[in-house]
């Protein structure tokens, strides 16, 4: 099958699988402009719908600190596997940090040239717009005494009273994270006897991704009511604005697949990159229709096996901890999505908030589950690590952000994907645990799906 029809099959097969998404998304933006705010005041339809929406979001929320603080005790624990690999772990962390930090400096980058939440700066509420102003200036401020800034990052005691609260001596994000990658470090370095508490997070991660089910089931009327609502007060006007935010991404992920990667295996291995992109397009297709990472793993490792000629040892290590850790292309989505929200309250940002965002983009990418939708969930924790913003407090522009996330999404899945594959190839060319022949002869691949 020729590239570009490969390309018109996982469009049809992520409209087939998401019909719902976006028989919402679509729903909502004509719901919203058939019932318009009157004079500026909403109707009990209005409230309904941010009712609906709101506890959307809040369950949401729910899940993010439990989430986080599993996924990273459970990844960290399992690279002490990587011992038995010795430096085939080292160079598998090397490569997804290099490519993670490359998708986090295009995504910021191309935020602040393209500046896409400007445009939605005039349809946010001018009230809640200073509140935040104030309190990221309050942040700016701390964060200009870099002693004091690194001392606050250091992890205390979680149990905190009310006076030391009113000294802001609280327990911040940043401190839990901070907290939760040295003890999974720990448990990663003592061995077997880190299982039964490894086995606990196993389970609260598992739960976690049971629990997002279950949140995922009310996705459609929760869509549905966050984008009727946003039009419904902001008028087409705001949806249009959007189509920038989404392009910036879109391009983002554009240089990533075809620029980055390709210099990457350029410059680290003696394949070509359209040889594996050729071997690997079922999986890519599988990702863009499922937008899950996870879903995608067993076309993904049957692409490699049969097609890349990777071996098996470098699959079965390299893959199952990419489709879990390695999220770059969502790392990019939410760099442009936390400058996009700071934009639309015009918030001003210092250089070191800027590095703050990207670093905690790369942390909170490295957290999200291979599922759909998990890059927008664990956004809060960028906003909250970097910005001190809850979503409650920017859910103006939240809302605009979750609205499109699912065409979106699809795109930073396919992304995710093939930067596994990526990084596989790369390592077994390395290590030299790759068919080259095998690779590059396409008249003797099996089949995958």
């Amino acid at each position: 099958m020729k590239l570009h029809w490969q390309i018109l099959v996982a469009i049809g097969l992520g409209i087939k699988r998401n019909w719902h998404i976006f028989l919402a998304l679509i729903g909502g933006i004509v719901v919203g402009l058939l019932f318009p705010f009157q004079h500026g005041d909403s109707t009990p339809f209005h409230d309904t719908l941010y009712f609906v929406g709101q506890a959307f979001i809040r369950l949401i929320q729910m899940i993010v600190l439990p989430l986080v603080v599993s996924a990273i005790i459970v990844g960290i624990a399992s690279l002490g596997d990587s011992r038995q690999l010795g430096k085939i772990g080292a160079k598998m962390v090397g490569y997804y940090a290099l490519i993670t930090i490359i998708a986090v400096t295009i995504g910021l980058s191309l935020a602040l040239i393209f500046a896409p939440g400007k445009g939605v700066k005039q349809k946010i509420d001018v009230q809640q717009s200073a509140i935040v102003q104030d309190k990221v200036e309050i942040i700016k401020e701390n964060t200009s005494n870099l002693p004091a800034l690194i001392l606050n990052m250091i992890p205390g005691s979680p149990l905190v009273d009310e006076d030391s609260k009113q000294k802001g001596m609280e327990t911040t994000m940043v401190q839990v994270l901070i907290a939760v990658i040295i003890f999974g470090a720990a448990f990663a370095s003592i061995g077997d006897v880190n299982r039964p508490v490894v086995s606990f997070f196993e389970s609260v991660f598992a739960a976690t991704m049971k629990v997002t089910d279950w949140i995922m089931v009310i996705a459609t009327p929760g869509i549905f009511s966050l984008t009727a609502y946003a039009v419904a007060k902001a008028g087409l006007g705001t949806i249009k604005e959007l189509w920038l935010y989404a392009s910036v991404i879109l391009l983002g992920l554009a240089i990533q697949f075809f620029v980055t990667y390709p210099l990457v295996i350029k410059l680290f291995s003696k394949i070509k990159f359209t040889s594996l992109y050729s071997a690997i397009t079922e999986a890519m297709m599988v990702a863009f229709g499922t937008a899950s990472s996870s879903a995608t793993l067993p076309v993904t490792i049957a692409c490699c096996e049969r097609r890349a000629g990777i071996s098996s040892k470098i699959c079965s290590f390299v893959l199952p901890l990419g489709a879990t850790m390695n999220m770059d292309g969502t790392a990019l989505f939410q760099s442009v999505g936390v400058i996009f929200i700071a934009q639309a309250y015009d918030i001003s940002l210092s250089p070191l908030l800027i590095v703050l965002i990207g670093l905690f983009a790369i942390i909170a990418s490295s957290t999200s589950a291979g599922i759909p939708s998990a890059g927008v969930i664990t956004m809060a924790l960028i906003l909250q690590g970097s910005l001190k913003l809850s979503f409650e407090e920017v859910a103006q522009a939240y809302v605009l952000v979750f609205a499109f996330d699912r065409i979106i999404d699809m795109f930073r899945t396919l992304v995710n994907v093939t930067s596994d594959a990526v990084v596989a190839a790369v390592i077994a060319s390395n290590e030299n645990e790759l068919d080259q022949e095998l690779l590059e002869n396409n008249e003797v691949w099996k089949e995958v799906v």
